[in-house]
């Protein structure tokens, strides 16, 4: 390969339900030729690195207790050769073969530093999250945001602004706002492209609902010292929102058959909001590993003791009869 336009970099861990898919629509993107794919794999015990490897992608292994969203990136930009470093979750697969195209397009305005794309839900998203999808990354593009919100499970820095700004280790999660925030106070832009949406798949338990929304909140205390969350701000936006998601329920003929799922997702959503903003803001070491690996905690402590405007989507990648 010539030297790549863009490093597609992965973070894995367990993944093998998935990993085949967004390796298959990488491999059916327009410039495929010039992307090259980096795996920050953290100890998976399934099949996903031997599926990666059958893709030929360049696998990079940390060990789980070293483990951070932030650490994991900074691995993968440091092994990366392409200019632009786009961020994807192993649990996405993009939908169109122009999606690398078009997430890299608006760097074309030099002020531009980071780009993210849309996310929907499939079949199995909890409906709850659905609303959310819809809220966060709407059908209509913005080439100048006011606001640092990005998500890094589909988005693109440019690795020159990275190595100025590597991203914060420490942080339990939204290191991925933690960074955009800092570069927007530096004067560049972020950019939201609506016409290059990836699938992400959240197969959670409730434990692990609540789990995400908690270590997220404790980073959130740290990004933004003076943001408080009170057990009233719990009541409230719990009740609001479950609210909110039973009327579009309600009308989108789902109320009978969603409304379980909704009262679940929303609270369990704002009291580990709630328990990450009242608890510890820096957690000991125990605690940091039942964040990241809730699953598979004591086995791994036995281990260790042992631009310019889009008009439309491109074409659709066809996913029929894929099985890993």
């Amino acid at each position: 390969m010539s030297h790549p336009t863009c490093s597609i970099i992965i973070r894995s861990f367990n993944e093998e339900k998935f990993i085949g898919k967004l390796l298959h629509g990488i491999n059916a993107q327009s410039i495929r030729n010039q992307i090259e794919v980096i795996l920050v794999d953290s100890g998976s015990t399934d099949d996903t690195v031997k599926i990666a490897r059958e893709f030929g992608v360049r696998i990079v292994n940390i060990r789980p207790e070293d483990f951070s969203f932030g650490r994991a990136l900074n691995v993968g930009c440091q092994e990366a050769n392409g200019d632009f470093l786009l961020f994807a979750s192993a649990h996405v697969y993009p939908l169109y073969t122009d999606w690398v195209e078009k997430m890299v397009a608006p760097f074309k305005n030099e002020k531009v530093a980071l780009v993210y794309g849309r996310q929907v839900g499939n079949e199995i998203t909890k409906y709850s999250e659905e609303q959310l999808f819809k809220k966060w990354f709407p059908a209509t593009s913005c080439y100048e945001q006011h606001i640092p919100f990005c998500n890094n499970a589909n988005a693109v820095v440019r690795k020159v602004l990275w190595f100025q700004q590597p991203y914060d280790e420490q942080l339990t999660g939204l290191e991925d706002l933690d960074w955009a925030t800092k570069i927007q106070k530096q004067g560049y832009i972020i950019a939201y492209e609506a016409f290059a949406p990836i699938v992400h798949v959240h197969e959670e338990t409730p434990a692990k609902i609540k789990n995400r929304y908690r270590r997220e909140a404790i980073a959130l205390k740290n990004i933004y010292s003076k943001e408080k969350f009170s057990f009233w701000s719990f009541i409230r936006l719990t009740i609001s929102n479950i609210w909110s998601d039973a009327l579009h329920a309600l009308h989108d003929g789902k109320f009978i058959r969603e409304i379980g799922s909704i009262v679940q997702f929303r609270s369990l959503q704002f009291w580990g909001t709630y328990l990450g903003y009242n608890g510890n803001s820096r957690p000991d070491e125990t605690l940091r590993m039942r964040m990241y690996y809730p699953n598979d905690f004591a086995k791994i402590l036995f281990n260790r003791r042992k631009s310019n405007a889009d008009t439309g989507y491109g074409e659709k990648i066809d996913y029929a009869n894929l099985e890993y």
